[in-house]
């Protein structure tokens, strides 16, 4: 299942580290940030709650930019 999310980042590069902690999480099969956009989509697993896989998403960003946004 993929999905589309509204961000708020700040730089190209912070969107970039968004998209690879994004990758890492588990329940991600797949993950794009898009800087110009503001948009961040998310392939999940099969089987993965959305919702809680985005929590974790949102903690992940987090840790490499702290004041990101992700509306979900």
């Amino acid at each position: 299942m993929k999905k589309s999310y509204k961000i708020e980042v700040d730089c190209a590069n912070c969107a970039n580290l968004m998209e690879q902690a994004a990758k890492k999480t588990s329940g991600v099969k797949d993950a794009t940030v898009s800087f110009m956009a503001l948009k961040m989509t998310v392939d999940f697993e099969d089987g993965a709650d959305p919702k809680a896989v985005m929590q974790d998403v949102l903690k992940a960003c987090r840790k490499v930019e702290p004041d990101c946004e992700i509306n979900f």
